[in-house]
């Protein structure tokens, strides 16, 4: 009987692993009443959903300070040109302060079992994008989130950077013009790409897995699209809809 037992628990623990895992991309925003895409109060939203991740952008002040924001742009500021001090000035559309990534890794740090998707932004420079990969891990290694934050970035340096800078940590690139093949060569863990990617090359998702690859797909806010991921095995969907998806 014991071994009974022990077998359906194996078996369900294969079927969780099996089973697609939802990330929340910039948070849970579209909510009611709504708030804003990579707001602190985004994150929270994700993590009552008890999903698998939450996505945000990170980005470099001019003057070095790590905040995150998608666009380039912070009102009519470009973050990389604009110090920190200056950008600050400007609240989020929901009234919240302009988030800086400690305190987004302080609101990520009170459940343990969410994990943060990591998405560092493309820089001008090589140089710059070495600088923001060593602040981002230092941060994080500082706070003690390593095994709760995983990567992603459309910049192939920047994936290389971290992997060469902490070679445990999970990266998987955006960008979507590299095969699985590719992915593997280059020395990272996964492909993040879009789903129109997926659909024009239908055999990537079961060739990723059977190279030991993470696939993920983004945005994915079509229930039949995410059907279709879903039945070729895709490892993760990134959404603005996490509550709709999670159950189906």
């Amino acid at each position: 009987m014991k071994n009974f037992i022990l077998g359906l628990a194996v078996l369900s623990t294969v079927l969780m692993k099996a089973q697609t895992q939802i990330i929340a991309h910039r948070g849970y925003w579209q909510t009611q009443p709504p708030t804003t895409e990579n707001s602190i109060k985004s994150l929270e939203n994700a993590q009552k959903l008890k999903i698998y991740g939450s996505e945000f952008d990170v980005r470099m002040t001019k003057d070095g300070v790590l905040v995150i924001n998608h666009d380039e742009h912070h009102g009519d500021m470009e973050i990389s040109e604009t110090n920190f001090k200056d950008l600050e000035k400007l609240k989020l559309s929901n009234g919240e302060n302009f988030p800086t990534l400690k305190d987004y890794l302080k609101q990520g740090k009170k459940d343990p079992s969410l994990k943060l998707i990591v998405e560092v932004k493309p820089i001008k420079s090589q140089e710059k994008e070495s600088e923001i990969v060593q602040k981002t891990i230092k941060m994080i290694k500082d706070m003690k989130l390593e095994s709760q934050s995983e990567f992603i970035s459309f910049s192939l340096h920047i994936c290389k950077e971290i992997k060469r800078v902490e070679p445990k940590f999970k990266v998987q690139y955006l960008n979507g013009e590299l095969s699985p093949a590719q992915i593997k060569s280059e020395g990272l863990d996964g492909l993040d790409y879009h789903y129109s990617i997926f659909e024009k090359n239908p055999t990537w998702i079961a060739e990723a897995k059977a190279l030991g690859l993470i696939t993920n797909s983004w945005t994915v806010n079509d229930l039949p699209v995410y059907e279709e991921l879903k039945k070729q095995g895709i490892g993760f969907i990134t959404t603005n809809i996490p509550d709709q998806l999670k159950n189906k």
